[in-house]
């Protein structure tokens, strides 16, 4: 018996999620190894409207696709159906919305601090738009999605490090260090060269600010990890975090919770040894030293960064430290600041928490006008 090589095909469901022209020029920025800051340049636009483009929360002219021709080689229409086809998705899926879920998302999260940094749009506000701002924001179609990528591990640090940190703060802070990531062009990730370039990193340590600060970013950059850093959102409660956005880019992200310099490089060092050691499907949100607990991969990381600071050769002369001048000799002949010495010496109990904190040198993160 003969079979038919014609089969009846199904009308495909309705997509339940609206992609922004944005991501098409998140894909080419990617393939172009191109930053948001000079793709804006290059097409004549302010860097707050391209990251609008990007989010979905203005909508793309004919004009601004003349100009994204110009600049990516693919033609007006094309961008212009890109957007005729996301405002008509976006339409029969404001009709769909669940309003007592999304009420109760929207509950959740700092949206007046999203305003605030230019994150969200002050208007419109009625609850609907702000429903699609959010979701634009987080790059996400659903609730569905915005729990797996957020809220799950945005919980969990909850749970397992600062009980007291909010979710939504977490999740919208997290979200914060991947929208900054993509202005990081970053080589593939290269686990062998990264850990060679750590004898480097650790002497940055010594510098201030405006000196480490560019080097650090321009080093780890240069071997698939894009350092960020993101002021903390209130409730947040985290000093850093490690993802992977691709297999090949790593977020290392830090908000300076703790404005001293030894918890600072510690915490670099911490996430650093995320990177290296730990998988590439982890999203993983740190406190302080102190509530780590018993996690194996924060005991892992914990470790990486106390004995790549103070080598245990050297630890070993810690007991002999008595007064602020042996630590300031101390740290200048291993190479380190005297601040993370006396971090150490705090955190092992061997000094009082009294002493020696004029050694140390406090930060101030300065975020950049919107």
């Amino acid at each position: 018996m003969s079979t038919s090589a014609v089969r009846e095909l199904y009308a495909a469901e309705e997509p339940d999620y609206a992609v922004p022209p944005g991501n098409t020029i998140l894909e080419f920025l990617e393939e172009a190894s191109m930053t948001q800051r000079e793709f804006a340049l290059r097409a004549g636009l302010s860097a707050k409207h391209l990251n609008q483009l990007v989010k979905g929360t203005v909508s793309l002219s004919p004009d601004v696709a003349e100009r994204l021709e110009n600049v990516t080689g693919i033609k007006a229409r094309f961008w212009n159906r890109l957007e005729a086809d996301y405002q008509s998705t976006k339409k029969r899926l404001r009709e769909a919305r669940d309003p007592a879920l999304f009420g109760a998302w929207c509950k959740t999260l700092p949206i007046r601090e999203l305003i605030k940094r230019g994150q969200v749009p002050e208007e419109p506000s009625d609850k609907v738009s702000r429903w699609e701002q959010l979701l634009a924001f987080f790059g996400v179609s659903s609730l569905d999605a915005w729990t797996e990528l957020y809220e799950k591990p945005a919980a969990a640090f909850r749970q397992t490090k600062a009980f007291e940190a909010k979710v939504g703060s977490v999740a919208a802070w997290l979200r914060l260090g991947e929208v900054a990531a993509q202005e990081i062009a970053c080589d593939p990730f290269d686990k062998r060269n990264l850990q060679a370039e750590l004898p480097k990193l650790r002497a940055l340590t010594i510098l201030p600010p405006e000196q480490f600060e560019p080097e650090l970013v321009k080093t780890c950059a240069r071997h698939g990890v894009a350092v960020v850093f993101v002021k903390e959102i209130t409730g947040s409660r985290a000093c850093g975090a490690t993802r992977w956005i691709s297999p090949h880019k790593a977020i290392v992200q830090l908000s300076l919770r703790y404005k001293t310099d030894d918890q600072f490089w510690f915490t670099v060092f911490h996430e650093l040894g995320h990177v290296l050691m730990h998988g590439k499907q982890d999203v993983l949100v740190e406190a302080a030293r102190s509530s780590d607990a018993e996690e194996p991969r924060e005991v892992e990381a914990n470790q990486f960064a106390r004995d790549l600071l103070i080598p245990p050769d050297e630890a070993k002369r810690l007991d002999s430290l008595r007064s602020l001048a042996s630590v300031r000799s101390f740290a200048r002949e291993i190479g380190i600041a005297p601040g993370i010495v006396v971090g150490r010496l705090h955190h092992e109990k061997k000094w009082p928490h009294s002493w020696g904190n004029d050694l140390k040198q406090r930060f101030e993160l300065v975020e950049e006008p919107v």
